[in-house]
């Protein structure tokens, strides 16, 4: 009897986290060549308000284009309207086999320090947003289980100003694919309590494939040293700079 009892309980638990929905929020500051302080790339992928052919997105490593047209594991489920005037264009993607949904949202590149604050909140568990699909309603925002940002390190160049909260909650995983982004985002993501499992120590390519081969392993619920070689393979896959040159690129935690 005890020996049915004990079977019943773990059926029941197995129940309440089978399909259990994750939800993931990345924010894209489209590549401007214009307004932001990087290294000048062709004209057609630079343009900040380009979402077509911007590096970060439409391009061929570009969030939307590399999850959409480049992984089998993410289905574009719909296409998104914002009243947010500075997101040009808003997708979210189910993936494939697992019961985890993704948004993105591209800033317009003249408007990155804007999508970094809006980060920020998010990974400080501020202004949550939800989203109707079909009979689901998904958070994001601060509502996120994981976050990431994509784009140039604006921090570079500007401060931020943000009221963190103290978070009761369980802290929000988050990523940060921009150059020096342990170094410079540090400060804020210890004041916004968040837990990092991916960034960076040098100047990198932010391209998609590093994001999607993180977020792999963070369904898998691996560790972020596992996530960190993960991002390491992937990147010298792509970018041919050598295992040992991509294992000092990345790195997760904050620098003891």
């Amino acid at each position: 009897m005890k020996k049915l009892i004990i079977l019943a309980i773990l059926v029941i638990l197995s129940i309440k986290t089978y399909g259990q929905i994750k939800t993931i929020h990345v924010f894209v500051a489209l590549c401007d060549n214009e307004n932001q302080g990087i290294v000048p790339v062709p004209a057609k992928i630079g343009n900040g308000k380009d979402t077509r052919n911007n590096l970060y997105w439409g391009a061929g490593y570009g969030v939307k284009s590399f999850l959409k047209l480049k992984t089998k594991d993410w289905k574009l489920v719909k296409e998104l309207d914002t009243s947010n005037p500075n997101i040009l264009d808003r997708v979210l993607f189910k993936h494939a086999t697992e019961e985890v949904y993704l948004l993105a949202d591209a800033y317009d590149g003249e408007q990155i320090k804007t999508c970094i604050e809006d980060f920020l909140k998010a990974s400080n568990a501020q202004d949550p947003q939800k989203i109707q699909f079909n009979t689901k309603e998904l958070g994001f925002g601060g509502d996120s289980d994981l976050l990431a940002y994509v784009g140039h390190d604006g921090l570079m160049e500007f401060d931020v100003s943000i009221s963190y909260k103290p978070v009761q909650t369980k802290q929000k995983d988050i990523i940060v694919l921009a150059c020096y982004s342990r170094n410079f985002f540090s400060p804020e993501i210890k004041k916004a309590n968040a837990n990092p499992i991916l960034w960076t120590t040098h100047l990198m390519a932010p391209e998609a494939y590093t994001l999607k081969s993180a977020i792999d392993g963070w369904i898998k619920n691996e560790t972020g040293k596992q996530i960190d070689e993960r991002a390491a393979q992937t990147y010298n896959k792509y970018q041919k700079c050598g295992i040992r040159g991509a294992r000092n690129l990345f790195t997760t935690g904050f620098k003891n």
